[in-house]
């Protein structure tokens, strides 16, 4: 009698033991949640003004590549204010980049749409935003785990939320990896075409725009067919969209 009265009163017990455990986790999510928040929003907030010293993707090219073994002895950056950017490199990004960059807030859903369509084709299509690419390349690491692309989503929500669109876009330019070692408008003008990227041409632009997504096999000084066919798209693009109202304020 007395052991089944023990076995009544753990069986009694244990939803007091479960509500216990559901209480204390639900008190660490509480506890950690704002220290998650200040941690996201205190570098963005102080990025509004400052320029970025260095960013994730800079960093992890002094690391040996896997594939190659190889690694960068010195990266080529130096910031270049949104003012000292040609505006022929400002929309043939855009253009070449992110069609919606100011219309969208951060997640431009068309695409995504689009990109699902074709992985459900077997075909790999990218849909991250310029706002994405910024948080990604400021402070995350590469690769297509939807861990990383959760993480992505919330820094790219309070980008969104704390800069303005000119302010993303100059941090992109100046963070955009435009060759193997090489960061930014500024530098990658200054090698590749020995002007400072204030006096870059349309062609020069729509180069340096090419390279973009991959910017370790794609040359701007020296473009293989598939880059020149690329450059007179976005010549053409930029051309079709100069005088596109919502694009005046790039």
């Amino acid at each position: 009698m007395a052991a089944r009265g023990r076995r009544k009163q753990n069986a009694a017990g244990k939803p007091g033991t479960a509500a216990r455990w559901l209480r204390r986790c639900l008190g660490f999510v509480v506890a950690v949640a704002p220290l998650l928040v200040v941690a996201s929003i205190g570098p963005i907030l102080a990025l509004r003004s400052v320029p970025p010293p260095t960013s994730a993707y800079m960093l992890q090219s002094r690391s040996a590549d896997p594939a190659t073994g190889e690694a960068c002895k010195e990266v080529a950056y130096h910031w270049v204010d949104r003012a000292d950017i040609s505006a022929h490199l400002k929309l043939a990004v855009v253009v070449a980049e992110d069609q919606r960059f100011l219309l969208h807030a951060g997640f431009d859903t068309k695409s995504i749409r689009r990109a699902l369509r074709e992985r459900d084709r077997g075909r790999i299509r990218g849909a991250s935003t310029i706002s994405q690419q910024v948080a990604k390349n400021l402070f995350l690491w590469s690769g297509r785990s939807y861990f990383r692309k959760g993480i992505e989503a919330w820094l790219t929500f309070w980008i969104e939320a704390l800069w303005s669109k000119q302010r993303t876009l100059e941090i992109y330019l100046n963070l955009a990896q435009f060759g193997p070692c090489l960061f930014g408008a500024g530098a990658a003008s200054e090698r590749f075409f020995e002007v400072a990227p204030a006096d870059l041409s349309p062609d020069q632009a729509a180069l340096l725009a090419t390279v973009l997504p991959n910017p370790l096999k794609l040359r701007a000084h020296n473009p293989g067919p598939y880059a020149r066919e690329r450059r007179e798209e976005i010549l053409a693009l930029m051309a079709s969209q100069r005088g596109h109202r919502h694009l005046q304020g790039l």
